[in-house]
């Protein structure tokens, strides 16, 4: 809980964030929660080492970690939890008191949370868009869920990661769940979509778009043209950074 009179910096670490939801939401819930001795900062890194500068800060509490560094950020922690060392990737930086600097992925809750609440039923497979840091959250809800997958990427490394050119007709035969964790078609370039063949979409697809800036990406809007299910990016943000508040205010 707030120590009264006690300031407490909290912030998002990224990169070009300056349009970021968080700043706006953080500061629209310490006025809303009434709470003072706080503020919410976008650290703005062009390469990760410079995280020794926010470090530094006396007041920090904790901070959000986004694009590109959910994976960086992991060799300056000095613990992460159970389910972060699992999903390989931190979305949130809690500073105890001892100044220990302990990572959490909250994605992979946000995610969940906003699926469960869209689909009584859900699918037998899913596309992963992108290999990035958010696509390893995504990949950790689905397995646990008993749901197949396949990631689709540019320049694929590993098993069970295809080429946006190997998508077959065959493969949208069958109900599918269509995740982009890619930052294609984020403002300002709203114009600009993953490359998947749209065509073959129909009613028994559902795209889940993590963009959410703006609303509707036209990645969900030619989902929408097709009759498929969608949902926005901002649900599973709203969620994953009201955990993130959670872990700062009850973590020891």
């Amino acid at each position: 809980m707030e120590v009264k009179n006690r300031f407490r910096q909290f912030g998002l670490v990224g990169k070009n964030i300056s349009f970021s939801f968080s700043r706006k939401y953080f500061s629209a819930k310490f006025q809303q929660l009434q709470i003072t001795h706080c503020d919410y900062t976008n650290f703005d890194l062009q390469q990760i080492n410079e995280i020794n500068k926010v470090f530094s800060i006396e007041s920090l509490v904790g901070f959000n970690v986004t694009i590109p560094y959910k994976e960086q950020i992991i060799p300056f922690l000095d613990s992460m939890s159970s389910e972060a060392l699992e999903i390989g990737a931190v979305n949130v930086v809690h500073i105890t008191d001892e100044k220990k600097k302990i990572g959490y992925n909250t994605d992979g809750y946000g995610f969940e949370k906003s699926l469960m609440e869209s689909m009584e039923n859900l699918p037998e497979h899913a596309l992963i868009l992108g290999t990035g840091g958010a696509s390893k959250a995504i990949e950790y809800v689905l397995k646990k869920n008993k749901i197949s997958y396949t990631f689709v990427s540019r320049s694929p490394r590993k098993k069970n990661q295809i080429l946006y050119q190997d998508l077959s007709h065959q493969m949208f035969k069958q109900r599918l769940l269509i995740v982009n964790t890619t930052p294609l078609g984020t403002y300002p370039h709203v114009d600009t979509y993953p490359d998947i063949p749209y065509h073959y979409l129909n009613e028994k697809h559902l795209l889940y778009d993590l963009v959410y800036n703006p609303e509707t990406t036209q990645f969900l809007k030619r989902g929408i043209e097709k009759g498929s299910q969608i949902i926005r990016g901002l649900k599973m943000l709203i969620y994953q950074a009201d955990k993130a508040w959670e872990i700062w205010n009850t973590q020891p």
